[in-house]
Protein backbone atom coordinates (compact mmCIF):
# COMPACT_ATOMS: atom_id res chain seq x y z
CA UNK A 1 0.00 0.00 0.00
CA UNK A 2 2.83 2.52 0.75
CA UNK A 3 4.45 1.40 -2.66
CA UNK A 4 1.25 2.24 -4.13
CA UNK A 5 0.93 5.51 -2.62
CA UNK A 6 4.39 6.33 -3.29
CA UNK A 7 4.09 5.82 -6.98
CA UNK A 8 0.87 8.42 -7.04
CA UNK A 9 2.51 10.69 -5.57
CA UNK A 10 5.59 10.75 -7.61
CA UNK A 11 3.14 10.69 -11.13
CA UNK A 12 1.52 13.20 -9.72
CA UNK A 13 4.63 15.44 -8.89
CA UNK A 14 5.85 14.78 -12.57
CA UNK A 15 2.80 16.00 -13.99
CA UNK A 16 2.74 19.46 -12.01
CA UNK A 17 6.15 20.11 -13.31
CA UNK A 18 5.41 19.11 -16.73
CA UNK A 19 4.61 22.26 -18.80
CA UNK A 20 0.90 22.21 -20.07
CA UNK A 21 2.27 22.02 -24.14
CA UNK A 22 4.14 25.33 -23.93
CA UNK A 23 6.10 27.34 -20.98
CA UNK A 24 8.19 30.40 -20.83
CA UNK A 25 11.41 28.85 -18.72
CA UNK A 26 14.77 30.52 -17.14
CA UNK A 27 17.62 28.76 -18.99
CA UNK A 28 20.40 31.34 -17.70
CA UNK A 29 21.31 34.30 -15.58
CA UNK A 30 24.06 36.77 -15.02
CA UNK A 31 24.15 39.43 -12.10
CA UNK A 32 26.60 42.02 -12.18
CA UNK A 33 26.59 44.11 -8.93
CA UNK A 34 25.37 47.55 -9.15
CA UNK A 35 25.89 50.84 -6.61
CA UNK A 36 22.80 52.51 -6.16
CA UNK A 37 24.95 55.69 -5.25
CA UNK A 38 27.23 55.41 -8.41
CA UNK A 39 26.64 56.95 -11.77
CA UNK A 40 26.50 54.00 -14.48
CA UNK A 41 24.03 53.05 -16.58
CA UNK A 42 23.20 49.37 -18.45
CA UNK A 43 22.55 48.54 -22.22
CA UNK A 44 22.10 45.28 -23.83
CA UNK A 45 22.06 44.76 -27.37
CA UNK A 46 20.87 41.08 -28.47
CA UNK A 47 23.63 39.71 -31.45
CA UNK A 48 21.08 36.87 -32.56
CA UNK A 49 23.25 33.53 -32.64
CA UNK A 50 26.21 35.69 -32.26
CA UNK A 51 25.66 36.34 -28.63
CA UNK A 52 24.48 39.67 -26.83
CA UNK A 53 26.79 42.37 -25.98
CA UNK A 54 26.31 44.67 -22.89
CA UNK A 55 27.96 48.57 -22.47
CA UNK A 56 27.96 49.48 -19.16
CA UNK A 57 28.74 53.17 -18.88
CA UNK A 58 30.38 54.58 -15.30
CA UNK A 59 30.74 58.20 -14.27
CA UNK A 60 29.20 61.52 -15.85
CA UNK A 61 29.51 65.03 -16.00
CA UNK A 62 27.57 66.13 -13.24
CA UNK A 63 29.68 63.67 -10.70
CA UNK A 64 33.01 65.00 -12.45
CA UNK A 65 34.21 61.71 -12.54
CA UNK A 66 36.08 60.09 -15.30
CA UNK A 67 33.57 58.34 -17.78
CA UNK A 68 34.44 54.92 -18.97
CA UNK A 69 32.60 53.10 -21.67
CA UNK A 70 33.05 48.40 -20.68
CA UNK A 71 32.02 46.54 -23.50
CA UNK A 72 31.58 43.25 -22.87
CA UNK A 73 30.20 40.40 -25.32
CA UNK A 74 28.78 37.19 -24.16
CA UNK A 75 28.06 34.25 -25.88
CA UNK A 76 24.78 32.55 -26.61
CA UNK A 77 25.45 30.48 -22.91
CA UNK A 78 26.12 34.01 -21.43
CA UNK A 79 29.87 33.06 -21.17
CA UNK A 80 32.26 36.03 -21.65
CA UNK A 81 33.80 35.67 -25.04
CA UNK A 82 35.72 39.93 -24.45
CA UNK A 83 35.87 42.67 -22.87
CA UNK A 84 37.37 46.27 -23.64
CA UNK A 85 37.07 49.71 -21.86
CA UNK A 86 37.31 53.03 -23.50
CA UNK A 87 37.77 56.52 -21.40
CA UNK A 88 35.70 59.09 -22.79
CA UNK A 89 36.19 62.73 -22.80
CA UNK A 90 33.97 64.17 -19.41
CA UNK A 91 33.23 67.13 -22.01
CA UNK A 92 31.20 64.96 -24.32
CA UNK A 93 27.49 63.62 -23.81
CA UNK A 94 25.93 60.13 -25.17
CA UNK A 95 23.32 60.67 -27.73
CA UNK A 96 22.24 58.02 -29.63
CA UNK A 97 23.58 54.16 -30.59
CA UNK A 98 22.77 52.76 -33.88
CA UNK A 99 24.20 48.68 -34.49
CA UNK A 100 24.47 46.77 -38.11
CA UNK A 101 25.48 43.21 -38.07
CA UNK A 102 29.53 44.40 -37.73
CA UNK A 103 29.60 47.26 -35.74
CA UNK A 104 28.09 49.15 -32.75
CA UNK A 105 27.83 52.74 -33.04
CA UNK A 106 27.74 55.18 -30.78
CA UNK A 107 27.42 58.98 -31.27
CA UNK A 108 28.60 61.67 -28.47
CA UNK A 109 27.93 65.63 -28.47
CA UNK A 110 30.24 68.02 -26.43
CA UNK A 111 28.07 70.10 -24.71
CA UNK A 112 27.15 73.16 -25.98
CA UNK A 113 29.36 73.11 -28.74
CA UNK A 114 29.45 71.72 -32.75
CA UNK A 115 31.73 68.67 -32.03
CA UNK A 116 30.69 65.27 -32.41
CA UNK A 117 31.97 62.16 -32.13
CA UNK A 118 31.54 58.99 -33.05
CA UNK A 119 32.45 55.67 -31.39
CA UNK A 120 32.52 52.28 -33.96
CA UNK A 121 32.70 48.91 -31.91
CA UNK A 122 33.58 45.98 -34.21
CA UNK A 123 31.89 43.02 -32.49
CA UNK A 124 34.02 40.31 -33.67
CA UNK A 125 36.96 41.01 -31.52
CA UNK A 126 36.28 44.51 -29.68
CA UNK A 127 38.35 46.60 -31.66
CA UNK A 128 37.31 50.08 -31.61
CA UNK A 129 37.86 52.83 -34.19
CA UNK A 130 37.35 57.04 -33.36
CA UNK A 131 35.97 59.75 -35.43
CA UNK A 132 35.38 63.19 -35.16
CA UNK A 133 33.63 66.18 -36.93
CA UNK A 134 31.99 69.30 -37.12
CA UNK A 135 28.30 69.18 -37.43
CA UNK A 136 26.36 72.43 -36.57
CA UNK A 137 25.70 74.21 -33.33
CA UNK A 138 22.51 74.15 -31.65
CA UNK A 139 21.36 70.74 -33.10
CA UNK A 140 18.16 68.59 -31.30
CA UNK A 141 19.50 65.51 -33.01
CA UNK A 142 16.55 62.63 -32.96
CA UNK A 143 18.07 60.31 -35.81
CA UNK A 144 21.14 58.25 -35.66
CA UNK A 145 21.82 55.95 -39.12
CA UNK A 146 24.42 54.39 -40.55
CA UNK A 147 24.72 52.65 -44.55
CA UNK A 148 27.84 51.49 -45.25
CA UNK A 149 30.71 53.98 -44.04
CA UNK A 150 28.48 56.59 -43.50
CA UNK A 151 26.26 58.17 -40.52
CA UNK A 152 23.59 59.86 -41.17
CA UNK A 153 22.43 62.33 -38.40
CA UNK A 154 19.07 63.78 -38.41
CA UNK A 155 17.64 66.70 -36.04
CA UNK A 156 16.31 70.01 -35.72
CA UNK A 157 18.16 73.25 -36.27
CA UNK A 158 16.33 76.37 -35.31
CA UNK A 159 12.95 74.33 -35.29
CA UNK A 160 13.79 73.21 -39.55
CA UNK A 161 14.49 69.45 -39.78
CA UNK A 162 18.09 68.94 -41.22
CA UNK A 163 19.58 65.31 -41.80
CA UNK A 164 23.60 65.56 -42.28
CA UNK A 165 25.98 62.81 -43.46
CA UNK A 166 29.33 61.86 -42.29
CA UNK A 167 31.71 60.17 -43.91
CA UNK A 168 33.98 57.50 -42.11
CA UNK A 169 36.32 57.35 -44.98
CA UNK A 170 37.64 61.20 -45.63
CA UNK A 171 35.33 62.45 -41.83
CA UNK A 172 34.18 65.30 -44.30
CA UNK A 173 30.08 66.63 -43.33
CA UNK A 174 27.17 67.31 -45.88
CA UNK A 175 24.26 68.28 -45.37
CA UNK A 176 21.24 66.79 -46.98
CA UNK A 177 19.07 69.21 -49.72
CA UNK A 178 15.52 70.23 -50.01
CA UNK A 179 14.99 69.65 -46.16
CA UNK A 180 15.34 72.78 -44.53
CA UNK A 181 11.60 74.29 -44.09
CA UNK A 182 9.69 75.32 -41.79
CA UNK A 183 6.60 73.51 -40.38
CA UNK A 184 7.87 70.55 -41.38
CA UNK A 185 8.63 67.20 -39.28
CA UNK A 186 11.10 64.52 -39.79
CA UNK A 187 9.10 61.25 -39.09
CA UNK A 188 11.74 58.60 -39.72
CA UNK A 189 14.97 57.92 -41.11
CA UNK A 190 15.50 54.78 -43.11
CA UNK A 191 18.37 53.27 -44.58
CA UNK A 192 17.71 50.77 -47.62
CA UNK A 193 20.46 48.46 -47.86
CA UNK A 194 19.25 46.83 -50.89
CA UNK A 195 19.07 49.68 -53.09
CA UNK A 196 21.52 51.60 -51.54
CA UNK A 197 19.49 54.53 -50.34
CA UNK A 198 18.19 56.85 -47.39
CA UNK A 199 14.71 57.85 -46.90
CA UNK A 200 13.43 60.78 -44.84
CA UNK A 201 10.28 60.06 -44.20
CA UNK A 202 8.21 63.75 -43.67
CA UNK A 203 5.46 65.42 -42.43
CA UNK A 204 3.93 68.93 -42.88
CA UNK A 205 2.31 70.72 -40.32
CA UNK A 206 0.73 72.88 -42.77
CA UNK A 207 -2.76 72.62 -44.74
CA UNK A 208 -3.78 68.95 -45.63
CA UNK A 209 -0.40 67.42 -43.52
CA UNK A 210 0.95 66.06 -46.71
CA UNK A 211 3.15 63.48 -45.85
CA UNK A 212 6.15 62.70 -48.18
CA UNK A 213 9.12 60.42 -48.97
CA UNK A 214 12.56 62.01 -50.13
CA UNK A 215 14.83 59.85 -51.42
CA UNK A 216 18.61 60.37 -51.73
CA UNK A 217 21.52 58.14 -52.99
CA UNK A 218 24.80 57.22 -51.14
CA UNK A 219 26.68 60.11 -52.47
CA UNK A 220 23.32 62.60 -50.80
CA UNK A 221 21.98 63.24 -53.90
CA UNK A 222 17.80 63.80 -54.00
CA UNK A 223 17.34 61.11 -56.21
CA UNK A 224 12.63 61.50 -55.91
CA UNK A 225 10.48 62.87 -53.91
CA UNK A 226 7.21 61.18 -53.49
CA UNK A 227 3.91 63.12 -51.85
CA UNK A 228 1.08 61.97 -50.38
CA UNK A 229 -1.79 64.38 -50.08
CA UNK A 230 -3.65 64.62 -46.36
CA UNK A 231 -7.16 66.08 -47.75
CA UNK A 232 -9.02 63.60 -46.19
CA UNK A 233 -6.54 60.74 -44.74
CA UNK A 234 -3.13 62.19 -43.21
CA UNK A 235 -0.65 59.95 -42.92
CA UNK A 236 1.03 59.91 -38.73
CA UNK A 237 4.20 57.42 -39.30
CA UNK A 238 5.57 55.59 -42.11
CA UNK A 239 7.86 52.49 -42.40
CA UNK A 240 9.05 51.16 -45.37
CA UNK A 241 9.69 47.45 -46.50
CA UNK A 242 12.22 46.66 -49.59
CA UNK A 243 10.03 43.52 -51.13
CA UNK A 244 11.81 43.30 -54.06
CA UNK A 245 14.50 45.28 -56.39
CA UNK A 246 11.80 47.69 -57.80
CA UNK A 247 9.47 47.83 -54.85
CA UNK A 248 8.81 48.28 -51.21
CA UNK A 249 5.74 48.67 -48.73
CA UNK A 250 5.03 51.68 -46.94
CA UNK A 251 2.92 51.15 -44.14
CA UNK A 252 2.05 53.01 -41.05
CA UNK A 253 -0.83 54.87 -39.43
CA UNK A 254 -3.45 57.55 -40.81
CA UNK A 255 -5.23 59.77 -39.05
CA UNK A 256 -8.80 61.86 -41.16
CA UNK A 257 -8.33 64.97 -39.16
CA UNK A 258 -4.36 66.01 -39.12
CA UNK A 259 -4.15 65.04 -35.39
CA UNK A 260 -1.72 62.20 -33.80
CA UNK A 261 -4.82 60.51 -32.88
CA UNK A 262 -4.98 57.28 -35.54
CA UNK A 263 -8.20 56.16 -37.18
CA UNK A 264 -6.45 53.12 -38.38
CA UNK A 265 -3.55 51.66 -40.42
CA UNK A 266 -2.68 51.96 -44.34
CA UNK A 267 -0.54 50.20 -46.81
CA UNK A 268 0.72 51.00 -50.17
CA UNK A 269 3.16 49.72 -52.90
CA UNK A 270 5.85 52.27 -53.67
CA UNK A 271 7.85 52.15 -57.06
CA UNK A 272 11.64 52.68 -57.34
CA UNK A 273 11.11 55.74 -60.46
CA UNK A 274 13.37 57.55 -61.99
CA UNK A 275 16.05 59.68 -60.69
CA UNK A 276 14.91 63.26 -60.34
CA UNK A 277 11.53 62.59 -61.19
CA UNK A 278 8.76 63.30 -58.79
CA UNK A 279 5.94 61.15 -57.81
CA UNK A 280 3.01 63.23 -56.46
CA UNK A 281 -0.13 61.72 -55.78
CA UNK A 282 1.20 58.93 -58.20
CA UNK A 283 0.10 55.82 -55.70
CA UNK A 284 -2.44 58.17 -53.84
CA UNK A 285 -5.32 56.15 -55.11
CA UNK A 286 -3.65 52.58 -54.73
CA UNK A 287 -3.51 53.24 -50.80
CA UNK A 288 -5.53 50.35 -48.78
CA UNK A 289 -6.42 52.75 -45.55
CA UNK A 290 -7.59 49.70 -43.09
CA UNK A 291 -10.05 51.13 -40.32
CA UNK A 292 -9.18 49.89 -37.11
CA UNK A 293 -13.04 48.60 -36.53
CA UNK A 294 -12.57 46.55 -39.84
CA UNK A 295 -9.82 44.74 -38.14
CA UNK A 296 -11.10 41.46 -36.92
CA UNK A 297 -9.58 41.17 -33.35
CA UNK A 298 -8.22 45.04 -32.69
CA UNK A 299 -10.87 45.16 -29.80
CA UNK A 300 -9.98 42.39 -28.19
CA UNK A 301 -8.04 44.15 -25.34
CA UNK A 302 -12.13 45.46 -24.13
CA UNK A 303 -14.61 43.43 -21.55
CA UNK A 304 -17.16 41.94 -24.62
CA UNK A 305 -19.81 44.66 -23.18
CA UNK A 306 -17.61 47.43 -23.99
CA UNK A 307 -16.38 46.08 -27.12
CA UNK A 308 -20.01 45.86 -28.01
CA UNK A 309 -21.04 49.10 -27.67
CA UNK A 310 -18.14 50.91 -29.04
CA UNK A 311 -18.67 48.71 -32.66
CA UNK A 312 -22.63 49.96 -31.76
CA UNK A 313 -21.87 53.63 -32.34
CA UNK A 314 -19.49 53.04 -34.92
CA UNK A 315 -22.43 51.39 -36.75
CA UNK A 316 -24.75 53.65 -36.36
CA UNK A 317 -22.29 56.70 -37.14
CA UNK A 318 -21.79 54.99 -40.36
CA UNK A 319 -25.41 54.27 -41.08
CA UNK A 320 -25.40 58.05 -40.45
CA UNK A 321 -23.10 58.73 -43.18
CA UNK A 322 -20.64 59.96 -40.81
CA UNK A 323 -16.96 58.58 -39.62
CA UNK A 324 -16.68 57.52 -35.99
CA UNK A 325 -13.30 59.02 -34.44
CA UNK A 326 -11.16 56.71 -33.23
CA UNK A 327 -9.34 58.30 -30.71
CA UNK A 328 -5.73 56.36 -29.81
CA UNK A 329 -1.91 56.92 -30.13
CA UNK A 330 0.47 54.13 -31.94
CA UNK A 331 4.17 53.28 -31.30
CA UNK A 332 4.78 51.10 -34.70
CA UNK A 333 7.51 48.61 -34.50
CA UNK A 334 10.14 48.35 -37.10
CA UNK A 335 8.30 46.29 -40.32
CA UNK A 336 9.31 42.09 -39.89
CA UNK A 337 10.02 40.74 -43.09
CA UNK A 338 8.20 36.78 -43.48
CA UNK A 339 8.15 34.28 -46.29
CA UNK A 340 5.08 35.42 -47.41
CA UNK A 341 5.97 39.34 -47.03
CA UNK A 342 5.81 41.42 -43.87
CA UNK A 343 4.34 41.52 -39.87
CA UNK A 344 3.38 44.93 -38.83
CA UNK A 345 3.34 45.46 -34.56
CA UNK A 346 1.74 48.52 -32.84
CA UNK A 347 1.01 49.17 -29.58
CA UNK A 348 -1.54 51.25 -28.38
CA UNK A 349 -0.95 54.21 -25.36
CA UNK A 350 -2.15 56.92 -23.53
CA UNK A 351 -0.57 59.31 -21.25
CA UNK A 352 -1.43 58.95 -17.83
CA UNK A 353 -1.55 62.01 -15.32
CA UNK A 354 -2.26 61.30 -11.25
CA UNK A 355 -6.13 61.68 -10.74
CA UNK A 356 -7.17 62.17 -14.20
CA UNK A 357 -10.60 59.91 -14.82
CA UNK A 358 -9.97 60.98 -18.80
CA UNK A 359 -10.65 58.44 -21.07
CA UNK A 360 -8.27 57.44 -23.60
CA UNK A 361 -6.34 59.67 -25.60
CA UNK A 362 -6.65 62.49 -23.21
CA UNK A 363 -4.25 64.66 -23.41
CA UNK A 364 -3.56 67.58 -20.39
CA UNK A 365 -0.81 69.85 -21.48
CA UNK A 366 1.22 71.37 -19.45
CA UNK A 367 -0.06 69.46 -16.16
CA UNK A 368 2.82 68.66 -13.72
CA UNK A 369 1.04 65.68 -12.80
CA UNK A 370 2.39 63.21 -15.51
CA UNK A 371 2.65 59.66 -14.56
CA UNK A 372 3.73 57.94 -17.87
CA UNK A 373 2.47 56.28 -20.77
CA UNK A 374 0.17 53.78 -20.50
CA UNK A 375 -0.64 50.27 -22.11
CA UNK A 376 -3.37 49.24 -23.14
CA UNK A 377 -2.71 46.68 -26.00
CA UNK A 378 -0.62 45.60 -28.80
CA UNK A 379 -2.25 44.80 -32.24
CA UNK A 380 -0.16 42.39 -35.13
CA UNK A 381 -1.12 42.56 -38.27
CA UNK A 382 0.15 39.77 -41.50
CA UNK A 383 0.29 41.11 -45.11
CA UNK A 384 1.16 39.39 -48.10
CA UNK A 385 3.96 41.17 -50.60
CA UNK A 386 1.14 42.82 -52.19
CA UNK A 387 0.41 44.76 -49.23
CA UNK A 388 -2.96 42.61 -49.14
CA UNK A 389 -3.93 41.80 -45.16
CA UNK A 390 -3.81 38.66 -44.32
CA UNK A 391 -4.48 38.44 -41.00
CA UNK A 392 -4.59 40.69 -37.62
CA UNK A 393 -4.86 39.73 -33.63
CA UNK A 394 -4.73 41.67 -30.74
CA UNK A 395 -2.34 41.01 -27.55
CA UNK A 396 -4.14 42.69 -24.18
CA UNK A 397 -1.46 44.51 -22.31
CA UNK A 398 -2.76 44.69 -18.23
CA UNK A 399 -1.53 47.37 -16.44
CA UNK A 400 1.87 48.59 -17.35
CA UNK A 401 2.90 52.17 -17.35
CA UNK A 402 6.08 53.55 -18.42
CA UNK A 403 8.33 57.02 -18.24
CA UNK A 404 9.58 56.23 -21.29
CA UNK A 405 7.78 55.64 -24.55
CA UNK A 406 9.79 52.70 -25.84
CA UNK A 407 8.70 49.30 -27.42
CA UNK A 408 7.42 46.91 -24.54
CA UNK A 409 6.11 44.06 -26.88
CA UNK A 410 8.30 41.46 -28.50
CA UNK A 411 7.81 39.21 -31.26
CA UNK A 412 9.19 35.68 -31.58
CA UNK A 413 8.29 33.98 -34.66
CA UNK A 414 8.72 30.30 -34.26
CA UNK A 415 7.63 28.39 -37.47
CA UNK A 416 4.31 29.19 -38.44
CA UNK A 417 3.50 30.82 -34.54
CA UNK A 418 4.49 33.62 -33.25
CA UNK A 419 5.38 34.35 -29.03
CA UNK A 420 4.51 37.79 -28.25
CA UNK A 421 5.72 38.74 -24.38
CA UNK A 422 6.20 42.04 -22.54
CA UNK A 423 8.05 42.27 -18.92
CA UNK A 424 6.49 44.33 -15.63
CA UNK A 425 7.43 44.22 -12.41
CA UNK A 426 9.80 41.87 -12.47
CA UNK A 427 7.04 39.24 -14.41
CA UNK A 428 6.95 38.31 -18.01
CA UNK A 429 3.37 38.09 -19.68
CA UNK A 430 3.47 35.95 -23.19
CA UNK A 431 0.77 35.27 -25.88
CA UNK A 432 0.93 32.90 -28.47
CA UNK A 433 -0.70 32.83 -32.07
CA UNK A 434 -1.19 31.64 -35.16
CA UNK A 435 -2.72 34.44 -37.44
CA UNK A 436 -5.70 35.34 -35.80
CA UNK A 437 -5.93 32.42 -33.70
CA UNK A 438 -4.48 32.20 -30.10
CA UNK A 439 -2.90 29.43 -29.19
CA UNK A 440 -2.03 29.77 -25.45
CA UNK A 441 -3.83 32.99 -23.80
CA UNK A 442 -1.94 35.23 -21.67
CA UNK A 443 0.60 33.15 -18.91
CA UNK A 444 2.73 35.22 -16.54
CA UNK A 445 6.31 33.87 -15.56
CA UNK A 446 8.28 35.75 -12.35
CA UNK A 447 11.87 36.18 -13.09
CA UNK A 448 14.16 34.04 -10.36
CA UNK A 449 17.45 34.04 -9.12
CA UNK A 450 19.99 31.60 -9.45
CA UNK A 451 20.06 30.74 -5.41
CA UNK A 452 16.84 29.01 -4.13
CA UNK A 453 16.59 30.90 -0.67
CA UNK A 454 16.56 34.01 -2.25
CA UNK A 455 13.71 36.90 -2.70
CA UNK A 456 13.46 39.44 -5.66
CA UNK A 457 12.14 42.10 -3.08
CA UNK A 458 11.51 45.18 -5.56
CA UNK A 459 12.46 45.04 -9.72
CA UNK A 460 12.73 48.23 -11.89
CA UNK A 461 13.67 49.20 -15.37
CA UNK A 462 12.24 45.37 -16.61
CA UNK A 463 13.38 45.26 -19.84
CA UNK A 464 12.71 42.57 -22.39
CA UNK A 465 14.52 41.60 -25.91
CA UNK A 466 13.89 38.92 -28.89
CA UNK A 467 16.99 37.49 -28.93
CA UNK A 468 17.06 33.93 -31.31
CA UNK A 469 14.68 31.15 -32.06
CA UNK A 470 12.87 30.53 -29.09
CA UNK A 471 14.65 32.46 -26.53
CA UNK A 472 14.16 35.96 -25.06
CA UNK A 473 16.57 38.27 -23.50
CA UNK A 474 14.99 39.93 -19.93
CA UNK A 475 17.58 42.60 -18.12
CA UNK A 476 16.64 45.43 -15.54
CA UNK A 477 17.60 45.76 -11.96
CA UNK A 478 16.55 43.65 -8.45
CA UNK A 479 17.05 44.13 -5.31
CA UNK A 480 17.94 40.45 -4.16
CA UNK A 481 17.41 39.52 -0.07
CA UNK A 482 18.06 36.16 1.48
CA UNK A 483 14.36 34.73 2.31
CA UNK A 484 15.19 34.66 6.05
CA UNK A 485 16.87 38.18 6.29
CA UNK A 486 15.61 41.22 4.36
CA UNK A 487 17.49 43.95 5.53
CA UNK A 488 20.66 42.40 4.24
CA UNK A 489 19.72 43.54 0.57
CA UNK A 490 22.10 43.55 -2.77
CA UNK A 491 21.26 45.33 -6.25
CA UNK A 492 22.11 43.60 -9.36
CA UNK A 493 21.84 44.38 -12.88
CA UNK A 494 20.13 41.06 -13.93
CA UNK A 495 21.01 39.56 -17.92
CA UNK A 496 18.21 36.16 -17.99
CA UNK A 497 17.85 34.34 -21.11
CA UNK A 498 14.40 32.82 -21.24
CA UNK A 499 13.29 30.31 -23.49
CA UNK A 500 9.71 29.38 -24.87
CA UNK A 501 9.30 25.81 -26.13
CA UNK A 502 5.84 24.93 -27.76
CA UNK A 503 5.41 21.17 -26.73
CA UNK A 504 2.31 19.47 -28.86
CA UNK A 505 1.57 16.09 -27.67
CA UNK A 506 1.69 13.63 -29.93
CA UNK A 507 -1.79 13.18 -32.24
CA UNK A 508 -3.30 15.83 -30.99
CA UNK A 509 -2.93 19.84 -31.89
CA UNK A 510 -2.97 22.71 -29.69
CA UNK A 511 -6.34 24.04 -28.32
CA UNK A 512 -6.66 26.95 -30.76
CA UNK A 513 -9.28 29.42 -30.48
CA UNK A 514 -10.37 32.09 -33.26
CA UNK A 515 -11.20 35.53 -31.67
CA UNK A 516 -14.77 37.23 -32.88
CA UNK A 517 -14.75 40.58 -33.23
CA UNK A 518 -17.74 40.60 -29.71
CA UNK A 519 -14.77 39.38 -27.75
CA UNK A 520 -16.16 35.75 -27.46
CA UNK A 521 -14.09 32.44 -28.50
CA UNK A 522 -14.99 29.95 -30.75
Amino acid sequence: MIRILHTVVCLLTLLAVQPALAQLAQALRIEIPSDPNASESFDVTPLAERGVLMTVRTGGFYDNTPVTLHFKKYDVDLKLLWQVAFKQDLKLKPILTYNTDQYAYHLFREYDTDRYQFIRLHLDDGAIDLFESRLIDQFDVRQFKVLGSQAFVGGYHHGRPVVMAFSFFDQSAKVLPGLYVNRMEINSLEVDEVHQEVNVLVHSLKRHCKFSIRTYNYDCKLLRIKDFDGAENSLITGKLLPVNENESLLVGNYSTDCTPYSQGIYVTRIHHGEAGKSQENEADNDIQYIEFSQLQNFFNYLKPNRQQKLMARALKKKEEGKDYKFHYRLLVHDLQPTPDGLTLVAEVYYPQYRGSTLGYGAYMRGSDRYEGFHYTHAFICGFDKQGKLLWDNCFPIKELLSKDLTEMVQVSQQGDRIVLAYPNDGEITTEVIQGSKVLKGAEKFRLQTNVENEKVTFSAQDNLMAWYGQHFLAYGFQKIAPSQNYANQREVFYLNKLTYREEEPAGKSANATTRKNDGSER
